[in-house]
């Protein structure tokens, strides 16, 4: 499926193409929560790398890695794996690149303007006490949804290839 995004302001586009666009993933890191999730988490999908293409506004991309255990002595931190890629007009949080999977782009559903499936059913996670935030009560379907502390056991393509949507 081609994707096809942008930022609020208009001056990041970009297409991708993806085999898993269905947006079922909902992670509630400190990191995802505090540079987008409003909601207390964001949710992401994943593009092939080969295949993304900013279309237009390149100069206007920026990109963070977020530093874990910042309470903790400078020798305890650690950065974190994923380049998150912002409009540096707007703010907007677009997509995320991750160099241990090298093949793959993560564009965030929030930032893709082609229409989506509809999730049969979401996938929580990092609903660990140091990611989660108090306030959030992610339980919505405890009969279909999944919840996991940390990490889910499916990646994203074994996921919809599991559920018949790859």
């Amino acid at each position: 499926m081609e994707l096809k995004g942008s930022c609020h302001c208009g001056k990041i586009a970009f297409v991708c193409k993806s085999h898993g666009p269905v947006p079922y993933n909902r992670c509630y890191c400190t990191a995802c929560r505090k540079t987008q999730g409003g909601g207390g988490y964001i949710i992401n999908i994943i593009a092939e790398k080969d295949s993304f293409k900013v279309l237009h506004g390149d100069e206007f991309v920026k990109t963070y890695i977020p530093v874990f255990n910042k309470q903790d002595p400078p020798e305890k931190q650690h950065k974190g794996s994923h380049i998150r890629h912002f409009c540096s007009e707007c703010g907007s949080y677009l997509w995320f690149y991750a160099p241990p999977w090298p093949n793959w782009i993560y564009p965030l559903a929030s930032a893709i303007d082609t229409p989506l499936p509809v999730p049969p059913k979401n996938c929580h996670l990092m609903l660990n006490e140091e990611s989660k935030a108090n306030w959030i009560d992610p339980k919505h379907d405890p009969t279909k949804d999944q919840y996991f502390e940390k990490y889910p056991t499916l990646g994203i393509i074994d996921w919809h290839k599991a559920n018949g949507l790859y």
